[in-house]
């Protein structure tokens, strides 16, 4: 069996990250791509040094060694993982990575709202978007 490259980890109670997340799983079927619901009674933010509130905000990834992406970035390697990388590489192009991130940004602050217009219902705190900056993951 091959070893997975990336790990996407996706809000399972948001109707548009569970449908990537689902093809993005699809495509993944080589094990390269692994994704993991973070709205999962069992899943445990801590194992990646994180709070759930942190990991709400935003799409997140990991590789095996530990290192983490967010955001668009994480969408870029996950589409590397399963061999589409093309795909999305002029999204890390300089003068459009600005644009992509921003607009991912206003996407994921405004996500938990157009997920309820098509359906989401949250529970608790388990849809609840932090309004406070999440901690550096490093250079993206």
């Amino acid at each position: 069996m091959v070893a997975w490259r990336f790990k996407v980890l996706f809000d399972g109670d948001c109707p548009f990250c569970k449908l990537e997340a689902r093809w993005l799983g699809r495509l993944g079927r080589s094990g390269r791509l692994v994704v993991e619901d973070i709205a999962a009674a069992e899943f445990d933010p801590a194992q990646y040094d994180r709070t759930l509130p942190e990991l709400m905000g935003s799409l997140h990834g990991v590789f095996p060694d530990g290192r983490q992406t967010r955001g668009v970035e994480t969408f870029r390697e996950a589409y590397k993982a399963v061999g589409l990388g093309w795909a999305l590489a002029p999204t890390g192009w300089p003068v459009v990575r600005p644009l992509c991130d921003a607009l991912y940004t206003l996407f994921a602050r405004h996500r938990v709202r157009l997920g309820r217009a098509f359906g989401r219902k949250c529970a608790g705190d388990r849809c609840a978007i932090p309004t406070a900056r999440p901690k550096q993951l490093g250079p993206e």
